[in-house]
Parts: structure tokens; C-alpha cells; sequence
């Protein structure tokens, strides 16, 4: 209709036009007010592209448009897959809402906490119990502990205290930390070396009747090496006088009392919490609700996660839901004992009384090894 205007204006010349000329100058001036009230690149723009006001680059590089309106959701680089394109035609959002989401990463990717030096270790002594007590203390939900023996402060020290807290479980800041190494107790520099890490680790010791434990000890080794000598040959350098070879480890861990001097010249007797062998087969949870009240836990792990195996003669944990069947320790735990002399039990008694006695009046407790 402005064409039509515009074009009546014009000065009459139309004696000099023929009607062809007429005719080509309407439709060039028609074309022009079509220019001007539709812009070029809305008439080009593409039907497949969602959001028209959009920005797009193309692959040279070059920009096709420079205004992008905050209304644009999706990048126009990156064509949606058939999936999304049906997700997004059901949508009935507004197009100014339409979001795509970030795929979450694979849930055994992530890693949540951090690794810490450990608040608790259990120290010993070795076949006093400490692998149960690990089992069983890791049953509490704030508890993470190191699987393996790291043997850190005993073999690894100069591996330096940033190895060892590589060997540690990521814990939360709510989690408690532990490791289990029973070699620490009768080694002679751990108690300086866990003090320098810090002065505020707990620790755990798992006594057992040393007589007991003694013949455990020998009993696990001769699994291994068969063509071992006699327990009577290893434990006496004279039977028949009753002198007492110390040299042999099997005796000497079972010297607790001068054992325990060494760590009391680095921590308080009350960072220090003795469990009792005996106890931990005929009351695990007893023994268990002491362990997680020295180390300042609500008291989770109780009778209902035990039942004894009469088979092993030991407790073991009772099938947890997300398991299909009971979990018992290893085969190597409540091995039944070699058979030794009933004259040599009764000397390795006499030769043990006087450390049992003074161990029980330094921890105050009486754990009736007789």
C-alpha cells in the first residue's frame, strides 16, 4: 500500500513509460518495502534452528549473528540427540526455561572425605586378637580403618608420614581413622615415633595369656614351616632347669609388662585401652561397647551383630542385609592349638606370673591368667 502512495507522487512522466516499465518499477519499489519491514536474516534463518534470536557460529569460525538474548538456553553449535529432541518437544515449559542438564558423574568415581593420619592404632600384641577387634570396630559407621598391616612405624618410617597417610581410608570430618600393626607393641622405637606423629593418637592393645598365645604364635608357623623344631625346643634353652629362652619372639611379646614401660614414657596409661583376649570370645560385645567408649563412639556395635561358631570356637558377625551369608575371620583364626607337654605349660606359668603380676597392677586390672 506505500508502494502504491509512493508511487502516485511521482511527477506525471507516465507518457514516457510504456506498461512493462510500469510494471518492473512497481514490483522493484514492492520489493524494497518488503526489505525494509522484514530483515534479511529472519528470512533466511533456517527452520531447524530452536531458538531463533540466538547466536550461531559457524565452523569457519565467523558469527552469523552478534546479539544473543538472555532468553537463549541452548547452545546452537550443538544439535540435541533424537533423545533429547523427543524430551524436548513433551516439554510443555516455556522455551525460555527449556535447560540441558550436566551428566553427574559415575558414583564409583567420586571420592568423598580425605585421607588422615590415624587417631587410633591398634598396636598388639600379634595372636591376641587384633584382626577381630579390627573387623568388629569397623562394623560402626564412624569408623574407617586401613585393611592391611602397614608396618609403618615399625618397617616403612623412612618412607616418611605422607606414604603413610596414602595408606589410609578416605574418611569424613565426623570419621575416626584407624590402622592395625600388632608388631608396634614390642618394637622399641614405635611408642616415640607414633608420639612424634602425635601425642593424641589412641591406642589399643589386645592381651592374651601369654602361655596361650605363645603356642598360637607357634602354631601359625609351623603351618608355614613345617620342619619347624619342637615348641618344647624353641621355648627352653634347659627344660629340665626351667630356663626360659627370652631370645625366642613367641616368649618375648608375651613380657607385657616390660613392654608397656616403653609406651608409658610416651603416653598416658589412659590413651591406652587393653582388651582382653579371653573376653573378646566370650563377650565380644562387652569388650566392644569398652573399645568404642575409649574412643569416644556411641556404643552401635552390640550382641545383635554376633553369634559364636562352634565349629571355629569363635565369634563371628552375623550376615549383614546386603550380604548372603555370616562373616567369620579367616582360616588362620581359631586354629586349633599343636598339643605341648602339660610340665612345660606348667614351667612357662611360674617364668610368667611375676610379669603378669606387675602388668595387671600398671593397667589396675586383674585378667586372671592362671
Amino acid at each position: 500500500m506505500a508502494c502504491v502512495l509512493l508511487f502516485s507522487r511521482i511527477p506525471p512522466f507516465s507518457h514516457r513509460l510504456t506498461r512493462t516499465s510500469i510494471c518492473l518499477l512497481s514490483m522493484f519499489l514492492s520489493y524494497l518495502c518488503y526489505c525494509a519491514l522484514f530483515p534479511a536474516d529472519t528470512i533466511m534463518q533456517k527452520a531447524g534452528d530452536p531458538t531463533p534470536g540466538c547466536q550461531r557460529v559457524l565452523a569457519d569460525g565467523a558469527k552469523r549473528r552478534i546479539q544473543k538474548p538472555a532468553s537463549c538456553a541452548l547452545q546452537l553449535d550443538a544439535r540435541p540427540s533424537s533423545v533429547e529432541a523427543s524430551r524436548l518437544k513433551s516439554d510443555q515449559r516455556p522455551p525460555s526455561t527449556l535447560h540441558v542438564d550436566t551428566p553427574s558423574p559415575p558414583m564409583g568415581n567420586l571420592k568423598f572425605g580425605n585421607k588422615k593420619l590415624p587417631n587410633a592404632i591398634i598396636v598388639g600384641v600379634k595372636k591376641g586378637g587384633t584382626r577381630a577387634v579390627l573387623e568388629f570396630i569397623r562394623i560402626h559407621p564412624d569408623v574407617r580403618a586401613a585393611g592391611t598391616e602397614t608396618h609403618f612405624f615399625d618397617r616403612n618410617y623412612d618412607r616418611g608420614l605422607e606414604w603413610y597417610r596414602g595408606l589410609m581410608p578416605r574418611t569424613l570430618e565426623s570419621q575416626l581413622t584407624m590402622e592395625k600393626t600388632p608388631s608396634y607393641f614390642v618394637t622399641k622405637e614405635t611408642p616415640q615415633r607414633i608420639s612424634a606423629m602425635s601425642r593424641d593418637t589412641k591406642l589399643i592393645v589386645v592381651v592374651r595369656d601369654p602361655v596361650t598365645r605363645a603356642i598360637s604364635d607357634y602354631t601359625q608357623t609351623l603351618s608355614k614351616t613345617p620342619d619347624l623344631p619342637s615348641f618344647q625346643d624353641l621355648a627352653f634353652r634347659n627344660q629340665s632347669l626351667g630356663i626360659v629362652d627370652v631370645s625366642w619372639n613367641a616368649i618375648r611379646i608375651g613380657l607385657y609388662a616390660l613392654h608397656l614401660e616403653n609406651w608409658l614414657r610416651f603416653f598416658p596409661l589412659a590413651q591406652i585401652h587393653f582388651v582382653s583376649g579371653e573376653r573378646l570370645i566370650t563377650d565380644p560385645a562387652g569388650e566392644l561397647a569398652r573399645v568404642q567408649d575409649f574412643l569416644g563412639l556411641k556404643r552401635i556395635v552390640t550382641d545383635k551383630h554376633f553369634y559364636f561358631n562352634r565349629t571355629k570356637g569363635f565369634p563371628c558377625l552375623k550376615k549383614p542385609e546386603s550380604s548372603g551369608s555370616p562373616r567369620c575371620l579367616g582360616k588362620s583364626k581359631g586354629r586349633t592349638h599343636v598339643q605341648i607337654d602339660r610340665d612345660a605349660i606348667e614351667q612357662l606359668r611360674d617364668f610368667y606370673r611375676p610379669y603378669n603380676v606387675k602388668f595387671y597392677e600398671m593397667v589396675g586390672h586383674d585378667f586372671k591368667w592362671e
